[in-house]
């Protein structure tokens, strides 16, 4: 014979004592790991409200930190693009204007060749990406900004040899690299005019377009080009190594405006830092859970839970018989 009324009410309090235990155990291993009540509606009371401004706050931080992060990255690029940049062509102006005061033709060649070097340099470090996104064509930022240099070079042959003297090849020049609906804008360079981007900087900005024109002048000169231009009128080299050293000069200040966008952009995020750290004292006062205490009422509730299967067994095999003796 056996006892179903007593095991069946010993058996639903078990279960219902089970049920709550398991559940206890389950909260009570979340807050171990988290170090966060996980019921902080309960834990806090009236003090909810409060708890949930402080998470919105602290998520509004978390947001506010990765665009200003994502913006500093851009710009440490932009930057270093810009360094080399100004690095490929440091010393052709004062190369240059040595070599035309001796009259030396194999320095201004040597020069003339170094140019057509840094050239493709340039164009190749204008053509930096940040993940897929070209950093210098606008807002045409799945496009390469630049060909290859030979296409620049190709259409500026084209206009040393049908200019008659250095006046022309100049004004022909500064048409060609300035004017936006000439061919530096709307042939050679891929990218968009429109900038979204407050730090971006396009490939025809004018102190790049500046530079870019003089190396671009000084790599005709060289003696296999066989451009009589560049012999008959030496003053165009003269100007050349002044354009080189004002687009040198211009690049420097935009470098510098650059950089003061990212002195703010570190400040803030030490702003950030502060106001987290005082943001996360306040909300971890809130809903913190003393891990350690929380791990040992977990082992207290496993070894009661345990205990709590090891009854409901054995109430399962008791008979009157086994209850009498």
């Amino acid at each position: 014979m056996r006892l179903p009324a007593l095991n069946s009410h010993v058996s639903a309090t078990l279960s219902d004592a089970i049920a709550d235990m398991r559940a206890r155990i389950s909260r009570t291993s979340q807050e171990a790991v988290t170090g966060r009540f996980s019921d902080l509606t309960a834990q806090l009371d009236g003090r909810i409200g409060d708890a949930m401004l402080g998470s919105k706050a602290l998520d509004d931080l978390s947001g506010e930190r990765a665009v200003l992060s994502l913006r500093e990255t851009r710009l440490d690029l932009i930057q270093s693009t810009l360094s080399g940049v100004q690095s490929a062509s440091a010393g052709l102006a004062t190369r240059l204007e040595a070599s035309l005061g001796l009259g030396d033709r194999a320095t201004t060649d040597l020069a003339a060749n170094d140019a057509a070097a840094a050239l493709s340099q340039v164009f190749s470090a204008l053509n930096v990406r940040h993940g897929e996104r070209y950093l210098f064509a606008g807002d045409a930022t799945s496009t390469a900004p630049l060909p290859d240099p030979e296409a620049l070079l190709s259409d500026l042959r084209s206009i040393a040899m049908t200019a008659p003297d250095g006046a022309s090849l100049n004004a022909a020049v500064a048409t060609y690299f300035n004017d936006p609906a000439g061919p530096w804008h709307q042939t050679v360079y891929a990218g968009s005019a429109t900038v979204s981007d407050p730090d971006a900087i396009t490939a025809t900005a004018p102190a790049l377009t500046e530079l870019i024109s003089g190396l671009a002048v000084l790599a005709l000169a060289r003696s296999e080009e066989g451009l009589p231009l560049f012999q008959n009128d030496p003053a165009i080299l003269q100007q050349t190594a002044a354009k080189l050293r004002a687009g040198d000069e211009s690049l420097l200040a935009l470098r510098a405006d650059r950089g003061v966008a990212q002195q703010t952009i570190a400040r803030n995020l030490a702003s950030l830092d502060m106001e987290e750290t005082l943001l996360s004292k306040a909300f971890n006062g809130m809903t913190a859970r003393d891990q350690y205490e929380a791990a040992s009422h977990l082992r207290e509730l496993e070894t009661n839970l345990e205990a709590a299967y090891l009854i409901t067994s054995r109430l399962s095999n008791l008979t009157l018989l086994n209850f009498l003796r």
